[in-house]
């Protein structure tokens, strides 16, 4: 959800041959592969963290065949310019955000619905088993998933109390202009939408431009975004999905026989990374609280008047941005989550 400008990048496939051992001339080692991975996440938040675990496994399971040089903090563009670099080889691979993903496949909006996922719980169960389609989706267009992730989720800030969907028809909500089938289901809902970037929120905000916001709690008190829309509405509206993923060249470019190590490396590298981002979000909300923050929950009525407003505005979506098929069996799948635990 970041727009930052950033100089290009050369690309590099460092080749070096070691010298021989003796004077008679020798046949040249392999080339060590360079994978240059770019993040939107800055150096020392989780996600950087786990990247530079990353880096260090592998490096350490090829024997140094392979290195990673890691780009964080968005140094090398927003997310459509990672998308942009990888596809030029420029990069080898990226995290990217929900809104990166789609990017890749607007497909992919679908994990994006507002309220279609209401806990972590059913997300991952149904997840799971609409994965393969969503690779297989990935992977024609050139990329190749390295590993999924539930990374938090998305809530209303606003600078009065919002509990009724008619409450936030009294504000103006920014929302980035990267997203705009998710821009296009809240003015289908009826609300009032303004986009722009991060770097310009808080001139919105101040500015009366916007008097709302749709934003991850770590971002609204990392930004100091929160003084200016004091008003949490409580229940999360969508998940964010977090993506490390490679171009199908540069996957291919690695020894077969790492695939699965490499692979496994990642996971242990990011085992906890939900768990920590969400610690880290209830010491936001926690701060924010203390510093003038009010959080308002809704109630089950008033919850299901939320839900009936937004399924209402996901049916223009079908068809433009994703199947009926893929909607229908997502849909499907979070039913019968609902229906075996008897909700």
């Amino acid at each position: 959800m970041t727009k930052r400008a950033a100089a290009a990048l050369s690309i590099t496939l460092a080749l070096g041959a070691l010298p021989a051992a003796s004077a008679a001339p020798g046949p040249a080692a392999a080339p060590a592969v360079v994978l240059k991975i770019a993040s939107i996440a800055p150096e020392r938040s989780p996600w950087g963290k786990a990247l530079e675990k990353v880096a260090a496994e592998w490096e350490r399971l090829s024997n140094g065949a392979v290195r990673v040089r890691i780009f964080p903090g968005a140094i090398a563009g927003n997310e459509q310019d990672m998308i942009r670099k990888m596809r030029l080889g420029v990069l080898q691979g990226g995290v990217f955000s929900s809104m990166g993903l789609a990017k890749v496949d607007p497909s992919l909006t679908v994990l994006s619905i507002p309220f279609l996922f209401r806990s972590r719980e059913e997300f991952n169960s149904v997840f799971e088993r609409v994965t393969p389609t969503l690779e297989k989706t990935i992977e024609g267009k050139g990329f190749h998933v390295v590993l999924w992730t539930l990374a938090g989720w998305v809530n209303f800030f606003t600078k009065g109390p919002v509990v009724d969907p008619d409450d936030l028809k009294k504000f103006k909500m920014s929302v980035t202009a990267d997203f705009p089938d998710i821009e296009q289901v809240w003015k289908r809902m009826g609300f009032e939408v303004v986009t722009g970037e991060e770097k310009t929120l808080l001139i919105q905000l101040q500015s009366g431009a916007a008097s709302g916001a749709y934003l991850p709690p770590l971002l609204a008190a990392s930004g100091q975004y929160f003084p200016l829309v004091p008003h949490m509405f409580g229940p999360s509206l969508a998940p964010l999905v977090g993506g490390l993923l490679l171009s199908g060249r540069a996957w291919a470019s690695l020894p077969a026989e790492l695939h699965q190590p490499f692979l496994e490396a990642v996971v242990s590298a990011a085992r906890g990374l939900y768990d920590e981002t969400m610690a880290l979000e209830a010491d936001a909300v926690k701060m924010m609280k203390e510093n003038g923050l009010v959080v308002h929950d809704a109630p089950p009525d008033m919850l299901a008047k939320w839900y009936e407003t937004a399924d209402r505005a996901v049916d223009k979506l079908i068809g433009p941005v994703f199947s009926k098929e893929l909607y229908d069996r997502v849909v499907g799948y979070v039913q019968e989550y609902r229906k075996d635990r008897g909700r």
